[in-house]
């Protein structure tokens, strides 16, 4: 019986730099296993812990591209987009599309992170 969701893992060529980043982002704190520093994880935010692995050769997704797809992205709940956008630009992202600016209808904007890979920023 699966007991529940241990993390969220992504690929990327330097985990302690993409977990300082959604630390920062997410208060959490970067928990480095000296046996396998290849491996590094984020703990103590509410929500499911995120791993980060070294892969050699890492190619960061293109969005909306495919030529290096995406196969998964984060979506973060927020209060003031404007403000957390700010926020997570000073921390290292870069702007991918700000769809609420293009489409009335949309209540998120789209990020890439230190390692390019896609996240949002959503609000209600």
């Amino acid at each position: 019986m699966i007991r529940g969701l241990q993390a969220v893992a992504l690929d990327c060529p330097d985990p302690v730099r993409l977990a300082e980043f959604y630390a920062a982002l997410l208060g959490g704190e970067v928990v480095v296993d000296p046996q396998d520093p290849g491996w590094v994880e984020v703990r103590g935010f509410a929500g499911t812990p995120l791993a980060f692995q070294r892969v050699a050769d890492y190619r960061p997704p293109e969005w909306p591209g495919q030529g290096s797809p995406q196969q998964v992205h984060l979506d973060f709940d927020v209060d003031d987009i404007e403000a957390d956008e700010a926020r997570v630009l000073e921390l290292g992202a870069r702007v991918l599309e700000r769809t609420d600016q293009v489409r009335a209808e949309a209540n998120w904007r789209v990020y890439a992170d230190p390692a390019g890979h896609p996240f949002c920023l959503c609000h209600h």
